[in-house]
């Protein structure tokens, strides 16, 4: 079901090591064709727009596109008691840590009067979303809005795909998580189109600084175009998991993680990285006899089986480790004697779960860690969704008269050396000498 690749004896670079571990086809650029039209349309014509585009890719007809406030009062009201009790623990979860990452102003006197001020200041107003395709990801609800709450956030939009076997709403269980939230502005809007209805406004949406959210690939490929008419937090491709894992994992532990991220999508990546023949033939086996009483068992054996997945042997675990951080996984998993120590050496992971009892599945949920993370490589430059994503920082310059004067000569010469006199006459004018010859 799952290939094996070989990399004994082969002390690879990194860059050698990232071609070795293939991914998924996932060509945002090669989406674009589609997306550019769909965006313009929506910046065009905005709700008349998106309401054709509702009814062609998600057969629903629609009046409009806000989801009212009494859907969003039913959906809680007919929650399922243990769901919400899960999600209430999931929020509290990520609100601690969220309210951890809170960074305070770091104010520098450079000189007698002369301050610098590093403030951080939350964005005014951000455009989530939320998949509900393949499966209604009410988690990323939580993911999405919290980590913005506690950012300071005042204006939050939601939006995710309009289902037709619920009357052209969000899945239910999305709304009643925004209800549980207080996100009172949704929108039953998927695609492309709800990134462009978010980047330019359309109808009752005003347009958003942010949008933040995973998404399939038109999703991404409207966020790669639309850069720089509004911010977005990362281009999300299929979602990844790397086992790292010596002789000691249980692979009955090993196989059920490759599973849980392979069931998210048939593009989804799932690698175990061991010098282990016998752990990796017991994973085989395990995947077998796994697979075939889940739920979605095409759609597992479609990942496990493509060009994205398999089970790569090396010499050891250093060589091991060096293939993770060349691969740098969205969702990094250590099953190894030591595990924490082995942990602390991975240097790009989106993250990085320690020891047999911390699986994907926990940090999808009720870690406490955000699940919003980088695909595809972008974890040697990237980060996940976190309070940071949705605060910018500013410098604040506040210099008396003396202050100035230390350092006037200084911003003239600088001034005069880059040939512009203008800057250095802004500062002489101030003590009666604003020549700008």
């Amino acid at each position: 079901m799952i290939r094996r690749i070989d990399l004994r004896g082969r002390a690879d670079a990194a860059l050698e090591y990232q071609s070795a571990v293939p991914r998924a086809d996932f060509d945002v650029d090669a989406a674009t064709h589609v997306v550019r039209p769909i965006c313009d349309d929506v910046r065009d014509r905005g709700v008349a727009a998106i309401t054709e585009y509702s009814r062609k890719f998600d057969g629903v007809e629609q009046d409009g596109v806000a989801v009212p406030a009494s859907a969003l009062h039913d959906a809680l009201a007919n929650l399922a008691p243990e769901i919400r009790a899960g999600l209430e623990e999931s929020i509290r979860r990520l609100r601690a840590t969220c309210e951890a990452e809170l960074e305070p102003d770091v104010v520098t006197d450079v000189a007698p009067g002369a301050q610098v001020t590093h403030k951080m200041l939350p964005m005014q107003r951000v455009g989530l979303y939320v998949p509900g395709g393949l499966a209604p990801l009410v988690s990323s609800v939580i993911m999405n809005v919290v980590p913005a709450q506690v950012a300071g956030v005042t204006s939050i939009a939601l939006s995710s795909s309009p289902q037709k076997d619920f009357d052209g709403l969000p899945h239910p269980t999305i709304l009643a998580a925004c209800a549980l939230l207080g996100v009172d502005e949704v929108y039953a809007v998927g695609g492309a189109q709800a990134i462009a209805m978010f980047a330019h406004g359309a109808g009752p949406c005003r347009r958003v600084d942010m949008v933040t959210g995973p998404g399939n690939i038109y999703v991404v490929s409207a966020k790669r175009l639309l850069k720089g008419v509004v911010g977005i937090d990362s281009e999300a491709g299929p979602t990844e998991i790397a086992i790292l894992a010596d002789g000691t994992a249980d692979p009955a532990f090993v196989a059920a993680d490759l599973i849980s991220q392979a069931e998210h999508d048939p593009l989804a990546a799932a690698v175990l990285v061991t010098a282990s023949d016998q752990l990796a033939s017991d994973v085989d086996a395990e995947l077998d006899k796994q697979v075939s009483v889940t739920r979605h068992v095409e759609r597992i054996r479609t990942s496990l089986s493509g060009k994205q997945s398999g089970i790569v042997m090396v010499d050891d675990l250093e060589q091991g480790l060096d293939v993770v951080n060349a691969y740098a996984a969205e969702h990094l998993e250590i099953q190894t004697v030591d595990a924490s120590t082995w942990a602390s050496r991975v240097v790009n992971a989106g993250a990085i779960f320690v020891g047999s009892y911390a699986p994907v599945s926990l940090g999808d949920y009720c870690a406490g860690s955000n699940h919003v993370l980088p695909t595809a490589g972008c974890a040697c430059h990237s980060s996940g969704l976190s309070v940071r994503a949705f605060r910018k920082a500013v410098h604040i310059v506040d210099y008396t008269r003396e202050a100035l004067t230390e350092v006037a000569d200084h911003v003239v010469t600088l001034a005069e050396a880059e040939d512009l006199p203008g800057h250095g006459a802004a500062v002489r004018v101030r003590f009666g000498a604003g020549d700008q010859s």
